[in-house]
């Protein structure tokens, strides 16, 4: 590592607890369910809410609801929302905000989009900008943002309620949790985001694409095509080529700067378009990436802080925020070192030496000159870490080292701050698996926070932690077996076979970035991956919600002598060593055939 990506990161996490904390103020408040200071008039709005939609109890709040029908509300909410953004994207050319007149999506892609954009991971295998309405980018997709976003606080507050509670039947209402996490947290901060970065430059506005006329006109030679679209060949068979000029340029306009704001803060990743946050208009500075990369850590650290308080000891929201900084920091620290390193192709041809001066002997590949190598590695791995799918570099691009740690950040299952409420209660699920681990290792019936972990815990527990590998490496094996599969590897070999593992990871984690390379704009992969999100998100949350449900009805016990602390450096390292663990059990065979083999093809050469 340089000095610069020593000193970033440092600001960088220095930045996160520091807005962090007063943040988590809120964020208990948002969850205890009472008034928040300063936000009366709000306090009018939910009020109205909740009588519009008759669930209005007598008091004017809704009643407290058991798991299961908390986990019915929820699938309901998103399934329908599902719907909705699947139906707006099938009709977008008949609906106004189209300037473009942008064709309907088709049948497949829009299936994927729907389940990408609700399961609060933002795959996109289209391109924004030649697919998407204005109206389809603000109502479909910025919408499900914050929704999935607010699902995501929900079940988290319900499980910290799970812990909080003494012998109680109800974990909260759903449709409370979504609309207090929506309207005190992420519009007022979506909104303070976007105008900061509309500041430094993100555009917002309802324009047609512009036609501007280049400085300096471009000569490029492609393919002729005859009246029926096939590619000429001369008498030879050699394809027949042409040269051509180009004079002017369409550059994209739109409303981008709402989108980019709640696309960071609810960790929900995507972009306006399919350049990403490596598009100028979605990220234009090394300030707004900063800014960035803080909305997308600023929520899951904020509620390690709420968890802490709504148990009752502080000193647990901590532990769980240590262990989330342990781990990223170590792996952050790989994914920079190895893209300070010159690519070994590179040097064979010099170019690393001609443009030392730009690389400062790094691998600049993929990545923008405005950002440079340690901004860029470190938003990998943070947009990874967060359940986020945004990126400003090519995650392709990355010498193989420094590609396999932002795929594991995913694979560890999105708890290294991971996404907005799934960083934290997929933690603590992991927290249950370290007390039930030292448990046996002690003799002692397991507990955690003064609730006892038994074997009903135990099984949902189990079910929470491997779905998500199942349909990984279950989807990956099916892709590499195809011959649909296999079209879509653009690189053949150990890199192929990376760029597949990347895209199931992603999707059954719900991060929503891509390895770049892989051609999944199919029928094929869109239907796998949207299958992958949907369950990598509900398939985990019901058994989480069941896990809320149990624990909420049993009693709280008073620590005692024999009581593990799970505050302390110790129960931090367990906590660490059992993410760990897992994550290498799960995945290191596939990591072998893929990054690890990739690395040593390329500096056997």
């Amino acid at each position: 590592m340089t000095l610069q990506s020593t000193v970033l990161l440092v600001v960088f996490l220095a930045a996160v607890i520091a807005l962090g904390y007063p943040l988590g103020i809120l964020l208990a408040r948002v969850g205890d369910g009472g008034a928040i200071p300063g936000m009366g008039w709000i306090g009018k709005i939910e009020a109205l809410l909740y009588r519009a939609a008759g669930i209005a109890g007598k008091d004017g709040k809704p009643e407290g609801q058991n798991w299961k029908a908390y986990a019915i509300a929820l699938l309901a909410f998103n399934g329908i929302g599902a719907l909705a953004v699947y139906a707006l994207q099938r009709l977008q050319a008949f609906l106004p905000l189209n300037p473009q007149g942008l064709a309907n999506v088709s049948p497949d892609s829009s299936f994927n989009t729907a389940v990408s954009f609700v399961a609060n991971t933002n795959w996109q295998g289209y391109s924004g900008e030649q697919t998407m309405s204005y109206l389809t980018q603000m109502l479909a997709l910025t919408g499900q943002n914050f929704f999935s976003a607010a699902t995501g606080m929900a079940v988290a507050y319900a499980l910290i309620r799970g812990f909080s509670s003494r012998s109680a039947k109800s974990i909260g209402n759903f449709w409370v949790d979504a609309t207090r996490s929506t309207l005190y947290v992420l519009l007022p901060l979506a909104l303070v985001l976007a105008v900061c970065l509309m500041g430094q430059g993100v555009i917002q506005n309802f324009s047609a694409y512009k036609e501007v006329t280049l400085l300096d006109p471009v000569t490029y030679t492609q393919p002729k095509v005859g009246a029926d679209g096939q590619p000429l060949k001369d008498a030879k068979g050699e394809p027949v080529t042409e040269t051509l000029t180009a004079n002017t340029q369409t550059i994209a306009m739109g409303p981008v700067a709402s989108q980019e704001s709640i696309k960071m803060l609810g960790t929900n990743g995507g972009g306006f378009f399919n350049a990403n946050s490596a598009h100028p208009y979605e990220n234009p500075t090394p300030l707004t990436n900063f800014m960035q990369m803080l909305g997308i850590f600023l929520i899951p650290a904020g509620l390690c802080f709420a968890f802490g308080r709504m148990v009752g000891d502080p000193r647990q929201g901590w532990a769980v925020l240590g262990a989330m900084t342990l781990l990223f920091v170590v792996t952050t620290v790989v994914v920079l070192g190895a893209e300070q390193q010159a690519h070994p192709a590179l040097q064979a041809l010099n170019v690393d030496q001609a443009m030392s001066a730009l690389q400062s002997g790094g691998n600049m590949e993929g990545k923008e000159t405005r950002f440079g190598i340690s901004a860029s590695a470190l938003f990998a791995a943070v947009t990874t870490a967060a359940s986020c799918g945004a990126v400003n570099a090519m995650h392709d691009s990355f010498m193989p080292l420094g590609g396999m740690i932002p795929m594991l950040l995913i694979q560890f299952g999105e708890v290294i701050f991971g996404g907005v409420g799934s960083g934290l209660y997929g933690m603590l699920i992991f927290a249950i698996m370290a007390v039930f681990i030292a448990g046996l290792m002690i003799g002692r019936t397991p507990e955690y926070l003064g609730k006892k972990i038994q074997a009903y815990e135990m099984k949902m527990t189990s079910i929470a932690i491997l779905v998500t590998p199942t349909l990984v490496l279950v989807g990956t094996a099916i892709a590499v077996m195809t011959d649909v599969g296999k079209a879509g590897i653009a690189n053949p070999g150990a890199h192929g076979f990376s760029e597949i593992l990347y895209a199931f990871s992603s999707a059954a984690n719900n991060n929503g970035s891509a390895f770049a390379g892989l051609s999944a704009n199919t029928p094929f992969y869109n239907s796998m991956l949207a299958v992958a999100m949907w369950f990598g998100r509900f398939a985990m949350i019901v058994p989480i919600l069941a896990i809320a449900g149990s624990l909420a009805g049993k009693s709280r016990l008073q620590a005692n002598a024999g009581t593990m602390p799970t505050h302390g450096p110790m129960f931090i390292g367990l906590l660490c060593g059992v993410v760990a663990l897992v994550g290498v059990l799960n995945y290191v065979p596939a990591l072998a055939l893929g990054p690890v083999v990739d690395h040593l093809q390329l500096f056997a050469k």
